[in-house]
């Protein structure tokens, strides 16, 4: 109950951003003792559960930038399926997941004044660019098993590729079909799918998460104040597993 009740936090605190909480999720089932080869698979289906909810929202409220989002994709979706298909010694999963939320709360720290930013300018990115950076966080989200987009969404407002509302919209999506490729190829590497429906209860939780942070971003705080509190969640866990691995408890 206790993991659970975390998976819903963690749930309720990304989807009020955008994201769907894939590497604190990992951390999580890493912390708790899960046995290791479902680890991404139960992330990536709780990424998928929650994203959902926000794309379809975002992009009911016309939030939508297609050219935007594209060539990520174009990028990051074969790579995503690849990463995921490769297998991965548990001890250098542990410390690239370490690497994913150290980086992942300080690009969140130092970016979360503008998720209420109002500047309606943004620049045009170059097309190789764009699908090279969406290549590379596809390959390493298939690896680690996150969607992605909490590293697209600080990376896109860092050189101003599009107006807020259409980063979280695209990151929310980049999250969702990263999510998905990265199932299929994780699921390739081991017989997961009967395994996953002994965590249901995980699946159930984040479910009542991502509703309530769809909830608190849209009536109660503001997207910064809650992009900070996630940016601290996300680095406390980061801390939390440095100290598992070295050994201190």
């Amino acid at each position: 109950m206790l993991l659970a009740t975390l998976f819903l936090v963690t749930a309720a605190l990304y989807s009020s951003v955008g994201f769907g909480g894939g590497s604190t999720y990992l951390a999580l089932l890493l912390i708790w003792g899960v046995p290791y080869f479902i680890f991404p698979v139960i992330a990536l289906s709780c990424n998928v559960i929650v994203v959902s909810g926000n794309c379809f929202n975002y992009i009911r409220a016309g939030n939508l930038n297609l050219r935007l989002l594209t060539p990520y994709l174009i990028g990051s979706i074969p790579l995503a399926y690849i990463g995921g298909s490769l297998p991965v010694e548990k001890e250098l999963f542990e410390i690239l997941l370490l690497a994913v939320l150290t980086t992942a709360g300080i690009l969140l720290l130092f970016n979360f004044k503008s998720y209420d930013d109002q500047e309606s300018s943004y620049k045009k990115v170059p097309l190789t660019f764009s699908i090279l950076i969406g290549a590379v966080l596809g390959f390493v989200s298939g690896i680690v098993g996150i969607g992605g987009g909490i590293f697209l969404s600080p990376i896109l407002f860092l050189i101003r590729a599009g107006k807020p509302k259409q980063i979280v919209t695209a990151a929310s999506l980049f999250i969702l079909i990263n999510s998905i490729s990265g199932i299929i190829g994780q699921i390739n590497k081991n017989d997961v799918l009967m395994e996953i429906t002994n965590y249901w209860y995980l699946l159930a939780a984040v479910l009542i998460g991502g509703q309530i942070g769809n909830f608190l971003n849209l009536k109660i705080f503001s997207t910064r104040i809650l992009a900070l509190v996630t940016a601290f969640l996300v680095l406390f866990v980061a801390v939390r597993m440095g100290i598992r691995l070295s050994g201190i408890f």
